[in-house]
């Protein structure tokens, strides 16, 4: 059976593949998002650095999908601008700790012990336009949902890629 979501009429282009003009990128690569009910808003300065779509079962539980989208910045470049006296944190594993919206239970951002100079933030979260970031990549698809055909051309990898 064809992936339907991936099938395209020979007229449609990808998403990913439409240039964004100029006035809707970013000026000096400042991102902005908030969580689902705005109690929460977030900025990033600077280029995200590694992006991925993670199919582990944690990420899937976590985002209630198929996957998790994810972008990593450096810890300094990430800031919480309103609501961090209502974001939780819940350490999903041994060195992991996820922080979301404990109104509206919207994930926010991932971070690792292993990797204490880097926060991984919710894509699904960003109000400014977002071009498809460089490197981004399916990681952990060895456990990826039964359900869900990964249907694009991005590099895979079983581990974290």
């Amino acid at each position: 059976m064809p992936c339907l979501p991936c099938t395209r009429d020979v007229q449609q282009r990808p998403l990913r593949d439409i240039p964004m003009s100029q006035q809707d990128l970013p000026s000096k690569a400042t991102y902005r998002g908030s969580c689902l009910c705005g109690a929460v808003h977030y900025e990033v300065d600077g280029d995200i650095l590694f992006a991925s779509h993670c199919h582990c079962s944690m990420c899937r539980k976590a985002h209630g999908a198929a996957f998790g989208s994810y972008g990593g910045v450096p810890s300094d470049k990430f800031r919480f601008t309103r609501g961090n006296d209502v974001v939780r944190t819940f350490a999903s594993s041994p060195g992991v700790e996820r922080r979301f919206c404990q109104h509206c239970g919207s994930p926010l951002t991932w971070t690792s012990h292993q990797h204490p100079d880097y926060v991984a933030f919710t894509l699904g979260t960003l109000e400014t336009p977002l071009p498809m970031p460089a490197g981004m990549r399916h990681i952990h698809v060895a456990s990826k949902a039964p359900w869900y055909e990964i249907c694009d051309s991005l590099p895979r990898a079983d581990g974290d890629g």
